[in-house]
């Protein structure tokens, strides 16, 4: 064997052989390669559709953001929000950490019913929001008021009294 494989050696046969197995194994590598890269595509396409398919009941519901325009005046701050599907009494509102917190929840109306929506882009669950009252509130005379939906807070400022101060001559 020995005196075969120096005989190969001698005529380049040998290195022949080895170019044609290193070509055979980079080829063999390549498609694996490729294989791979097709079954990765697919997981990710699977996953994608599993995604898609997942029903919007499955997602875990997160708490909503009340809407609300907040202005001032020369004597009062107000916040209007409207407040559609949900009543007066189910409405709370109070004053903590010198911030206005405004929380309630809208329930679905026929939530029992198995639905397929089209589109869903009403809000149903709690939802809350918080304004940071400014320094000059009066948060001892905040009223709100409720009509057609539409929730309407005023916020007194303080009466700010300026003092006139005397300068003592020395």
């Amino acid at each position: 064997m020995a005196l075969f494989r120096k005989l190969k050696s001698n005529l380049g046969v040998e290195e022949e052989e080895e170019k044609k197995k290193k070509v055979v194994d980079e080829d063999k590598e390549e498609i694996e390669e490729d294989e791979k890269e097709a079954e990765e595509k697919e997981t990710k396409k699977e996953s994608k559709k599993d995604k898609k398919e997942k029903h919007l009941a499955d997602w875990p519901q997160s708490k909503g953001q009340l809407a609300a325009d907040i202005y001032e005046t020369d004597d009062e701050f107000f916040v209007l929000a409207p407040v559609a599907g949900v009543s007066q009494d189910e409405i709370e509102i109070f004053v903590e950490n010198e911030m206005l917190i405004i929380k309630s929840e809208r329930k679905e109306p026929d939530a029992e019913k198995e639905k397929k929506y089209f589109f869903k882009e009403c809000y149903f669950g709690p939802f809350s929001r918080q304004v940071i009252l400014p320094e000059d509130v009066n948060s001892q005379k905040i009223k709100a008021s409720f009509k057609k939906g539409v929730l309407l807070v005023s916020m007194p400022k303080k009466k700010i009294e300026k003092k006139k101060i005397e300068i003592e001559i020395e």
